[in-house]
């Protein structure tokens, strides 16, 4: 073995080291190691950042964007509450929660997936009066299992479907793998849903910062649009329908105010004073498509400016919501909304209202401020800090606060149809199209700029940027040749199955410590080489790489998926072996005889 193929190596070994230490976040491992190769020389400088121009990268990064805006839009999330009315036992909701995100996780990320559906294992859980954990870790190892289906479910089977190219001038296509990736999460479902049990009962997470104020009980103020599902049902069929999780204080129509009888039928324009925890007023307000009575009042004024030709000019910038405090001597204390004329004078909207301990009643236009109050204001997001100093308010703690922004119901969903429609036909590469579906989520509004880029994992794309040309570094030096000729030496000893079974454990070994996305970086090309000294097909060893890769079920560390429900669910760093070992034997006992049986080594 020559100096540069040991230097290889040892970088290699010495990265992982850092991962397992914990000392830095995977990102700066990355960065250190590349650094360490330039300096011994087995990176060239002009290829140190060519990974950051490799499709992988534009890949992850648009998939993340697209998984935000069908998270945003809240079409499965609603669907998945419909399910759940008619689903109450524990077991029965895990299996629709796991089987929901595994999926979701084929057609998007799967940590987008993941992160669009963990609300709704929220409201189920709240629901049965059980701690979310019960849900979150079995939907973590559904969504690994799910992103195995595509090309596109999780970043190993990109890297994969490159190293298939570039050996066989044929890459995997979109559903390759599907029959060995159905096939486990068929598997994985079925032992997740007996062995959840395993997860220790007591596990909740901590109080979030927005559980710590206690800020839940909002009242707003909608109107009733043409076309809502709200209109011509009574007040009571409304309510049930929402199963009671906003209440109505007052209904308003033609000027009067009234109380909501539950006989009373909601008309076409009728103001209604709504009240209920912010995401589920939200929920009600996307899925019935209610206006606010700001949003409204500032359309109408917009309509009559147009027609008298005093239309605005200039753009307002990006329009959002904020959460924030009425302070003391401010000047929305002792006076309303209406009178202070929020819209006109400061550009605002008052969306939502909380005062703890009293329950609203009046028009929000109406109701007198006072010291203390947590008021919802929309507006422009890069004027809003200003406006909040000038009333004298106090933003709070950032939440993911949904109140009063817009949805794109259908939208998303529809564009990346169309990306995984031509990607599966072969009509567009996988990164041009998942790249323009990006870019079309939001120049439709679907997304907007800002969340788009907040929803993007940096860090994750820095590692793969700086790893590719580490671990290509085994392959530059020949340091893979050597390594896979050890492995096949071993393997004269084994069976064509045990062959495959060797490199399968070996990547599930390595990605609890080394990060999905490295382990196939540094396993793909050690996987070919050698099925080439053995004498066999590589897509056997490559699918075996990529379906252990994607496969972390031991610790919280090796997927993000792993690492989004650590927090949430109030887990330990050994809770993951507790349920994840039995599952990680399964997939090594059942998943080789799948790979072979779909991809025969002749």
């Amino acid at each position: 073995m020559t100096l540069p193929q040991l230097l290889s190596i040892a970088t290699l070994i010495g990265m992982m080291a850092l991962f397992i230490w914990g000392r830095f976040r995977y990102d700066v491992t990355a960065i250190i190691a590349l650094l360490v190769a330039l300096l011994l020389g087995i990176v060239k400088p002009g290829d140190a950042f060519r990974g950051f121009s490799d499709d992988i990268v534009i890949i992850v990064g648009s998939a993340l964007v697209i998984s935000a805006a069908v998270q945003r839009s809240g079409v499965v999330e609603r669907a998945l509450r419909r399910v759940g009315r008619r689903v109450t036992r524990v077991r029965s909701q895990l299996l629709v929660l796991a089987g929901s995100v595994g999926v979701a996780s084929a057609l998007v990320k799967n940590i987008g997936a993941l992160a669009m559906l963990m609300p709704a294992s929220f409201q189920m859980a709240k629901k049965n009066d059980a701690s979310p954990s019960v849900f979150l870790m079995p939907m973590s190892f559904a969504a690994l299992l799910g992103g195995l289906m595509t090309l596109v479910g999780t970043s190993p089977n990109i890297i994969v479907s490159r190293a298939r190219e570039q050996m066989t001038g044929e890459p995997f296509g979109m559903f390759d793998y599907t029959p060995v990736g159905l096939g486990l999460f068929v598997i994985g479902l079925i032992y997740l849903r007996f062995a959840y049990r395993l997860i220790p009962r007591d596990r909740r997470a901590a109080p979030t910062m927005g559980e710590a104020l206690d800020i839940t009980a909002y009242v707003t103020e909608v109107v009733l649009t043409p076309g809502s599902p709200a209109v011509g049902e009574t007040v009571q069929a409304f309510l049930d329908r929402h199963e009671g999780e906003v209440t109505m204080t007052q209904l308003l129509r033609a000027g009067m105010r009234s109380a909501p009888l539950p006989d009373t039928e909601l008309r076409e324009g009728d103001t209604l004073i709504l009240g209920g925890e912010p995401d589920a007023l939200e929920r009600v307000i996307a899925g019935d498509r209610l206006a606010y009575e700001g949003e409204a009042r500032e359309k109408a004024q917009e309509r009559r400016d147009k027609e008298n030709g005093r239309e605005k000019n200039g753009d307002a910038g990006e329009v959002g919501v904020i959460e924030a405090v009425v302070n003391v001597g401010s000047r929305l204390e002792g006076q309303t909304a209406g009178g202070l004329n929020l819209q006109r004078l400061f550009g605002v909207n008052l969306i939502a209202i909380s005062r703890r301990g009293e329950r609203l009643a009046r028009r929000l236009a109406n109701t007198v401020l006072r010291a203390g109050d947590v008021v919802v204001l929309q507006g422009p997001l890069d004027t809003m800090p200003e406006k909040l100093r000038e009333l004298g308010c106090l933003p709070l703690a950032e939440r993911d606060l949904r109140l009063g922004s817009r949805r794109a119901t259908w939208l998303p969903i529809s564009i990346l149809a169309v990306a995984m429609f031509l990607t599966a036909m072969g009509w567009v590469p996988v990164a041009v199209a998942f790249f323009a579906a990006a870019g079309l989520v939001m120049a439709t509004g679907a997304i907007s700029p800002r969340d788009a880029y907040d929803h993007v994992e940096w860090p994750i794309l820095i590692m793969l940027g700086a790893l590719i040309p580490v671990s290509d570094s085994l392959r530059t030096t020949g340091a893979s040749d050597v390594i896979a000729t050890w492995l096949a030496q071993f393997a004269t000893t084994l069976p064509a199955w045990g062959a495959v079974a060797l490199i399968l454990a070996a990547a599930m070994a390595v990605t609890p410590f080394l990060n999905n996305a490295a382990t196939v970086l540094v396993m793909a090309p050690i996987a070919a080489q050698f099925a080439g000294d053995l004498g066999y097909r590589p897509e056997a060893f490559l699918m075996a790489t990529a379906v252990g890769a994607g496969c972390d079920f031991l610790t919280p560390i090796g997927h993000q998926c792993n690492t989004l429900v650590l927090g949430p669910g109030g887990y330990r760093f050994g809770d993951y072996a507790r349920l994840g070992a039995p599952l990680s034997l399964l997939v090594l006992v059942l998943g080789t005889p799948l790979i072979l049986f779909f991809w025969p080594l002749a």
